[in-house]
């Protein structure tokens, strides 16, 4: 029998729980430890204090910590069988990682907006937080705990791009997206057709706070979409799924079904994202673009910098006649424009 991961997270993190959802649906043996961050007793620390954190073998067969869900589940691919959330098609396992990355790298933008920029939510997160990191923690620390993480967080909303001129992109664009996703699942279950990929995942993780925890963004999306909602709750473990090679769409007419969710890529993530690898680039530390014909302005973000250079390495590693299918899929969506040259 296979021994089980180690990591530790917590229920506040959504790449924790993106992660623990991938794994109860592939069957990967796990145990948890729930944290604050505090790494448990006889585990290495992580270089960066990032959650989820997993504790696995080095190439001296010793134990490292590592982060990042997305080469973490690459990995697990090569090392576990059966059930995979990367399709096989070339072309769907890059529209896989584009909107796993979309997920993973805007999403997180409406999840820190809506937690820490209304009050109703950051007076609900606040507790929670420090809560979920210990149960036995009395009333009085946990307070003032709560209300000193609560203003540095709220204090670094800008790290994100949220601020009094952005909030509405970041809002507008979260409503358009519940409703883009009811659609899209409505066909065949998930994002790439009738089984679950990464970008499932992704878009899960950060759905776990938007749609359940935050007051504000929960209300929005149960008043949009009760298909959403409940589809969170089937998510938190597919490990009864089924999962056959023909559930995914067939790439003929892939653009038909994805084109909403790839126009709304290309709305928001392509322009700030371009503009921050820009900035990266020229070594400068804030950025400023225009998001629906608004101004956006940030600090820049050289960890968005790198993962823009993996999904740009991934187009140009395609055959000439995927790249190609590719580069139809994304006509006319504003995505296109991530791989100009």
């Amino acid at each position: 029998m296979t021994s089980p991961i180690d990591l530790m997270g917590a229920p506040g993190s959504p790449y924790t729980r993106k992660m623990l959802a991938l794994m109860r649906y592939r069957g990967i043996p796990y145990r948890v430890h729930w944290t604050s961050g505090e790494v448990p007793k006889g585990f290495p620390k992580p270089k960066i204090g990032l959650l989820p954190t997993y504790f696995l073998p080095s190439k001296e067969d010793e134990l490292e910590a590592v982060t990042d869900s997305t080469p973490i589940i690459r990995r697990f691919e090569k090392t576990y069988d059966g059930r995979s959330v990367i399709p096989d098609n070339p072309v769907l396992s890059f529209l896989n990682e584009l909107i796993e990355d979309y997920g993973d790298e805007w999403l997180t933008k409406a999840m820190f907006h809506y937690r820490w920029a209304h009050e109703a939510d950051y007076k609900n997160a606040g507790p929670l937080l420090i809560y979920w990191g210990s149960s036995v923690i009395d009333d009085a620390a946990a307070q003032g705990l709560s209300d000193h993480f609560t203003k540095r967080q709220i204090d670094r909303l800008y790290v994100v791009g949220s601020n009094e001129i952005t909030a509405p992109i970041i809002e507008a664009a979260y409503i358009r997206f519940i409703g883009i996703l009811d659609k899209l699942i409505s066909q065949r279950g998930y994002v790439l057709g009738g089984r679950p990929s990464a970008a499932d995942f992704a878009i899960f993780g950060q759905m776990t706070q938007l749609g359940i925890i935050e007051p504000t963004s929960a209300k929005i999306t149960r008043d949009i979409s009760a298909r959403v909602r409940a589809w969170l709750d089937r998510m938190e473990d597919l490990s009864g799924l089924s999962p056959k090679d023909e559930d995914w769409f067939d790439v003929s007419n892939i653009k038909e079904a994805l084109a909403p969710l790839l126009s709304e890529i290309g709305r928001t993530y392509t322009p700030v994202m371009l503009a921050n690898a820009n900035a990266v680039m020229a070594g400068e530390k804030t950025f400023e673009t225009s998001v629906d014909g608004a101004p956006w302005t940030q600090p820049t973000f050289k960890y968005q910098a790198k993962t823009l250079g993996w999904i740009r390495e991934s187009y140009f590693d395609l055959k000439s006649k995927d790249q190609k299918h590719v580069d139809e899929t994304l006509k006319g969506t504003g995505c296109e424009a991530l791989f100009e040259t």
